[in-house]
């Protein structure tokens, strides 16, 4: 990746964070809010890129760290889903 490229999709990623952020602070619309809600969380995820755009760094770099953050994602949700599921049953089995 050259220089002006690492630049630019530094810039990118760090102006989705901002209009992201704006998006949900803005008071409105509610369309709005709810498209920054999913977004900062894409733009958070995609954050972990910045210190991958330099100079010299393989677009194929960028790919790696990319798939490895949405496996991290995929666990999380995975066990945040089977919590959800455990807690489900450990209602229904109180009662």
């Amino acid at each position: 990746m050259s220089a002006a490229q690492a630049k630019l999709l530094e810039r990118m990623i760090i102006g989705l964070c901002l209009l992201s952020i704006f998006a949900i602070f803005q008071p409105f619309s509610m369309a709005l809010f709810s498209v920054g809600c999913v977004t900062v969380v894409i733009s958070a995820l995609i954050f972990n890129l910045v210190p991958f755009c330099r100079e010299g760094v393989p677009v194929r770099t960028l790919y790696r760290v990319s798939a490895i953050v949405l496996v991290v994602l995929a666990a999380a949700m995975l066990l945040g889903i089977g919590t959800a599921l455990l807690y489900v049953e450990y209602l229904a089995a109180s009662r």
